[in-house]
């Protein structure tokens, strides 16, 4: 690899449009002897550099990993399309950044699955890497490939591809499984993959080998069964979660990217979880229970990254921020600390009705950012279906408590092809931001100065192991009619209007809510040409279309069509904490437009404290 290293910086790094982005000498960057080092870990992120570098599970766990002296862990990113043909056109296998080693060289390829529009980028970044991109085609002698992130609450429609999954968070069980791992190649002359896949499969919760699995379906295409091929192996696969955020590792450095990336700041995760129960918000279901940091946990892991990196900014990061028991405090502990050293805090993730306007103002003293809040739905009845919690007063009074302070910019988003939405919810979306540009207008303000509001809306997209699973999602020409009805609705200056493309929508759906027949789909989309599905200007709709044509399966079978609360889901082998029963109960709330109570108010009864005995969540 040596001449490949040489002949990457001289001849294909000078002619690619971002030549620092694969190259890996950042500050804060691990390197380690590789005499010392007894397993490799590649930690792929199927997507750009600038993305995959702002991702907090990367920075945790290629952090973690490296505190072991004998472990490495390196990093490697989808590159552009400019790269890709350089490195094809030269025969140079994919690589990491940290050795410039290729990927066949690493015990293990450990993907992180953020979004289903990325799978395809997955079995490119295998083919680049000159490894085979069916598990079953891969030998001894190839890397483990193994998947995490919160799209493996469905892994089978990427049963195919990876030998083995980690459900919920890794932490912990990934470091098992490296130490396991290190004890079987030192105790075997001659190591096999699929014994020690079956060692982990029968050993440690969380862990799913799809190879031991096989479904069976009906003749209507629906799943009749699933079922285990070989004796010990779990029927049911029990997420992994971590009960105590205060000990748990986080990293005290950060590699500093040389190029920009999506957020280039410090993240500091505040707490895990939400309680919230939105109906349609599948990581607010699957990251439960709701677990906090303390004030000094955060204070100090904070101090400890702004020694070692020289950023200036942090951002507080949670599912909803504004919930966290104490931000006031937090954010005044900050703001004196900090304030005389030019360090802004952000806060993402605002709530309507929890946000308050001073610890706002305190952390944007300096500049007066836009602010943004996602109602999600138009009017009250389809909040209360959808379990959002908010009212338009809520509404009204934090915009009203914003513009005294001066802020005039507001984003709002929300969700079309929501269950049981009606052309009332969707001029209800134009008319409430409209009582927003009417509040400011009544308000005092600059001269001359108007209330800009952005309008967003994206596609509802019906996910695993939330009360909506059950519903089909709206067709294309559906979520095309209510854009424009929106549009048309909107008549006011100072609203502007931005949209998702539903054709980008339909295939997430079909890929979220898919089975393991899939797999053959997503390798003809592949071998076709399709990478970077989520980049509008990559999404090839007719290789998708051809696909699914060659495979004999219909995508609307996927995604548009209604599921009886009887039928198997793929995904039903999975165990996340939140029981079938309770989703199905607070499925007729929402047919009810009847509401749940908030996790740190009351109990719900979702079965997180059954799932895991010990737990409680309001000790």
């Amino acid at each position: 690899m040596t001449d490949n290293k040489s002949f990457i910086k001289n001849y294909i790094l000078p002619k690619v449009k971002k030549p620092i982005t694969y190259q890996g000498n950042e500050v804060n960057a691990v390197h380690k002897d590789l005499n010392q080092v007894s397993v490799r870990f590649a930690f792929a992120f199927p997507d750009i550099y600038e993305i995959g570098m702002s991702h907090l599970g990367m920075k945790i766990l290629y952090s973690l990993i490296n505190s072991v002296p004998d472990y490495y862990c390196e990093r490697v990113f989808a590159p552009w399309i400019d790269m890709e043909s350089l490195l094809r056109k030269n025969k140079i296998p994919l690589y990491a950044l940290e050795t410039m080693d290729s990927l066949r060289e690493f015990d293990f390829i450990g993907f992180t699955l953020q979004y289903e529009m990325a799978y395809t980028n997955v079995l490119n970044m295998l083919d680049l890497a000159h490894i085979p991109v069916l598990a079953n085609e891969r030998s001894d002698r190839d890397p483990i490939v193994i998947g995490g992130g919160p799209c493996v609450c469905n892994p089978e429609p990427l049963a195919s591809f990876f030998d083995c999954f980690v459900i919920g968070e890794g932490e912990e069980v990934l470091m098992q499984l490296l130490d396991d791992y290190k004890k079987a190649k030192k105790n075997s002359n001659h190591f096999s993959k699929t014994d020690w896949l079956l060692h982990i499969a029968q050993t440690y919760e969380g862990v799913y080998v799809p190879a031991f699995y096989t479904p069976e379906y009906d003749q209507d295409g629906k799943i009749a069964n699933f079922i285990p091929k070989v004796p010990g192996i779990p029927a049911k696969i029990k997420k992994q979660f971590i009960k105590d955020l205060n000990h748990v590792y986080y990293p005290t450095k950060l590699v500093m990217p040389y190029h920009e990336s999506v957020q280039d700041r410090i993240p500091y995760e505040i707490f895990r979880g939400c309680g919230r129960g939105c109906r349609f918000c599948q990581a607010g279901m699957i990251y439960r229970p709701i677990r906090d940091k303390s004030v000094d946990c955060i204070d100090q892991g904070i101090q400890k990254l702004l020694k070692n990196t020289g950023y200036d900014e942090i951002t507080l990061l949670s599912l909803s921020t504004s919930d966290y028991p104490n931000i006031e405090g937090l954010a005044e502990t900050l703001i004196q600390k900090y304030q005389n050293d030019h360090i802004t805090v952000s806060l993402p993730s605002l709530r309507l009705d929890s946000v308050s306007v001073d610890v706002v103002e305190k952390l944007q003293r300096a500049r007066k950012t836009g602010l943004t809040f996602a109602p999600e739905a138009g009017t009250q009845r389809l909040r209360d279906v959808i379990n959002k919690n908010i009212t338009e007063e809520n509404l009204m009074q934090t915009a009203s408590n914003f513009f005294e302070r001066g802020w005039h910019r507001i984003k709002l988003y929300f969700m079309l092809g929501l269950p049981s939405e009606t052309e009332e919810d969707i001029e209800g979306i134009a008319k409430l931001a409209e009582s927003v540009s009417a509040r400011y207008e009544q308000m005092d303000h600059p001269k001359g100065q108007h209330c800009q509001i952005t309008v967003s809306t994206s596609g509802f997209v019906p996910k695993p192991f939330t009360p909506f699973q059950w519903f089909g999602q709206n067709t294309i020409s559906q979520f095309e009619d209510k854009q424009s009805i929106l549009k048309n609705r909107i008549k006011n200056r100072n609203i502007r209007y931005n949209w998702s493309e539903p054709i980008l929508s339909f295939y997430e759906a079909v890929l979220a809510r898919g089975d393991r027949r899939l797999g053959k789909v997503i390798l003809l989309a592949w071998q076709a040409g399709c990478k970077f599905d989520s980049w509008h200007e990559c999404f090839k709709q007719d290789k998708w279309e051809a696909a699914f044509e060659d495979a004999h399966l219909d995508p609307a079978f996927y995604a548009n069509r209604h599921r009886e609360t009887s039928e198997i889901f793929p995904w039903d082998f999975i165990d996340m904490g939140v029981t079938k029963s309770f989703l199905i109960k607070d499925l007729k709330r929402a047919q009810k437009a009847a509401v749940s109570p908030y996790c740190r108010t009351g109990c719900a009864g979702c079965g997180i404290m059954q799932f895991d005995p010990s737990w409680r969540c309001h000790p």
